[in-house]
């Protein structure tokens, strides 16, 4: 199991959290040398819990799992202790191994300032791994001995509140030594007939103070260990973010909100592109995407800048489930398929990038997947027709390189983008960059009408010579989609009763 961040005689970060009160102090040479004199140590343990040739009564705890990593330990007769000024109060609480050691241990420490009776009086908290920690001096502060070294915890009637937290505590059993002194002209001295009253609560949380505004706790796992931690944003850093040096400024998260929303805009004109071509199913799905990406990423900011109209998860699979059917009717639209077929494929393709959605939602492949699937029904949908037209589809160069060219080559970039350039450090102007790419490159491949423009008779037909015996009539578009059906290739097979 790694080394405890909480053990007295490993590395301590107590330096850098937010704790009232004093840390432990540095160890002494006589620790490192510890090793070589085992005689010495066991005098050291004998002074430190003794103290003046007395014992002291260790009280126990009673220990209340509430949820992972989050356990409350319950003092007899608490949580107001009594400390009397001739003798110690000694608690200890037992950390289980694995299921203690992953989240975070707390201790406050409170005075009752009236049970002082006005007299100068602090009391002095020990928190040690392993053995208790009682000085046989009076008149000292310390919280460590020749072999070891604790935690200490002051409290007095100027600073009657202190508090601890040690992140992944080394697991076993954990003392806690409470003791009075009066403050006297050179120092500290025994009081005489003061008994302090404090409170004293502990427990273990998963994470420092749930990890505040500008993080997250998660809860991970690393090589079977379990742990719980602080995911920071917006720049935020620390074990309960908190550290600032780094963090985004207002403006800067104002701006970086305003930029992922409002770029969602350009999806403006491909609505009105759909609409006035009478796509109606696809500009309703370009507004749908529009929808959901705007108020999506307007709940996914890290900092304090957030709005949401509905739950995160609600809103982030509707703003992925768009994006994939803005890009699957786009490229279905562009094959002139059947529309029976046409809206076959658009339902299949809605219930089909729902489930890969549950199923891994910042997958690449999502977003490759459809793609590529749906440019394989356009190219044979294509090939088709130029095989049957002998010529190529769509005929016009300047459907090719006016429309076709420049749209294919918006939409490669922003996919290039959003896979290989795309970053959490420059996620809010890349992704904002992606949605205008992938909206712009709509507007260009989305084909154009099939309705009829002008010609000959009332809407633009010829109709065909009727021949004798057949109940049918049939008409050929002249103009129907920039030359794209040649009149003389057109067969009529008429169908003849009897």
């Amino acid at each position: 199991m790694p080394q405890s961040f909480g053990s007295p005689r490993g590395p301590s970060i107590l330096d850098t959290l937010l704790i009232t009160g004093l840390g432990p102090p540095a160890l002494n040479d006589s620790e490192r040398s510890s090793a070589e004199q085992p005689s010495q140590d066991g005098l050291g343990q004998q002074d430190a819990v003794s103290g003046r040739n007395q014992c002291w009564p260790i009280r126990p705890t009673l220990r209340n799992e509430l949820d992972t990593f989050s356990v409350h330990f319950y003092i007899f007769f608490g949580p107001n202790i009594s400390v009397p000024p001739d003798r110690p109060a000694v608690f200890v609480i037992n950390l289980v191994p694995v299921l203690d050691s992953g989240g975070v241990l707390n201790m406050e420490l409170k005075l009752n300032t009236s049970s002082v009776k006005g007299e100068n009086v602090t009391v002095i908290g020990c928190l040690s791994h392993g053995m208790p920690l009682v000085s046989s001096d009076n008149t000292s502060i310390r919280c460590e001995s020749e072999t070891s070294a604790g935690f200490l915890l002051l409290v007095n009637s100027t600073s009657n509140v202190t508090r601890l937290r040690i992140p992944y505590p080394q697991t076993g059993n954990w003392y806690i030594s409470l003791r009075s002194l009066c403050s006297a002209d050179y120092g500290y001295e025994e009081c005489n007939n003061v008994t302090a009253e404090v409170y004293l609560r502990t427990y273990l949380t998963p994470c420092i103070n749930e990890c505040g505004t500008y993080g997250q706790c998660k809860l991970l796992r690393t090589n079977n260990y379990l742990y719980a931690a602080c995911e920071c944003k917006a720049g935020w850093n620390g074990w309960g973010c908190t550290d600032n040096l780094e963090a985004y400024s207002y403006g800067f998260q104002l701006l970086s909100t305003l930029l992922l929303c409002l770029s969602n805009l350009m999806f403006v004109p491909p609505v009105a592109i759909a609409i006035r071509s009478e796509y109606l199913l696809e500009a309703s799905v370009y507004i749908f995407t529009m929808f959901f990406s705007t108020f999506y990423h307007a709940c996914d900011q890290p900092g304090i800048v957030v709005f949401c109209i509905m739950e995160y998860d609600v809103l982030q699979f509707c703003d992925f489930l768009g994006s994939l059917m803005s890009v699957w009717v786009t490229v279905i639209a562009m094959a002139r398929l059947q529309p029976i077929i046409k809206q076959i494929l658009y339902l299949l393709g809605a219930m089909l990038l729902s489930m890969a959605l549950q199923l891994d939602r910042h997958g690449l492949w999502n977003l490759l997947g459809p793609s590529l699937f749906a440019l394989g029904i356009m190219a044979l949908a294509w090939t088709v027709r130029t095989i049957r037209r002998r010529h190529c589809y769509p005929p016009t160069w300047k459907r090719w390189v006016f429309y076709l060219f420049p749209g294919t080559v918006i939409a490669t970039f922003a996919v290039a983008l959003y896979a290989f350039v795309e970053t959490e450090e420059n996620y809010f102007y890349i992704h904002s960059i992606w949605h205008m790419l992938i909206a712009g490159s709509v507007g260009f491949l989305l084909p154009p009408t099939t309705r009829p423009e002008g010609g000959a008779g009332a809407k633009g037909v010829v109709p065909l010579p009727r021949k004798r015996g057949c109940g049918y009539r049939l008409c050929v578009n002249e103009h129907e989609e920039m030359g794209l059906v040649d009149p003389g290739l057109v067969s009529v097979n008429s169908i003849c009763s009897s």
